[in-house]
């Protein structure tokens, strides 16, 4: 596949923590074709940058999300939104090429993937709250 067609267009999205605002430009995959692929054989995430799956499911109405590692060498936190815009859960560390399935535990609307550590390195949290354009 071309490189064109693996990049989605980009988004700026903030995360409102107890220690101030931290904002990202991420790739957003709304298709359900592009939610499957996800970053997987992505090396190269910026260190600002990750994936917003939104709306998640791109098929219907907020649901508990199942993600893996599989193909994905790059480790990422993965964090579950629902639909008020605060984080339910993050997942951290995800190990690369990992087929375990990481659970959001409830329904949610959204999915943002970003490197490893950011989470702890910036104190994300569930309970934060999470912005974007929704157009």
């Amino acid at each position: 596949m071309p490189l064109a067609a693996q990049v989605a267009p980009r988004l700026a999205v903030t995360i409102e923590s107890a220690n101030g605002a931290h904002r990202f430009q991420v790739e957003v995959a709304r298709t359900a074709e592009q939610q499957e692929r996800g970053l997987m054989f992505r090396t190269n995430i910026p260190a600002d940058g990750g994936m917003l799956f939104a709306p998640y499911p791109a098929d219907g109405p907020p649901r508990e999300a199942s993600f893996w590692m599989k193909n994905t060498p790059s480790p990422l936190d993965i964090l579950f939104i629902r639909g008020d815009g605060t984080i339910a859960r993050i997942a951290e560390n995800a190990v690369p090429f990992s087929e375990d399935t990481l659970k959001s535990g409830e329904p949610v609307a959204a999915v943002l993937e970003v490197n490893a550590g950011v989470s702890a390195r910036l104190g994300i949290k569930a309970g934060d709250k999470v912005r974007w354009d929704k157009r």
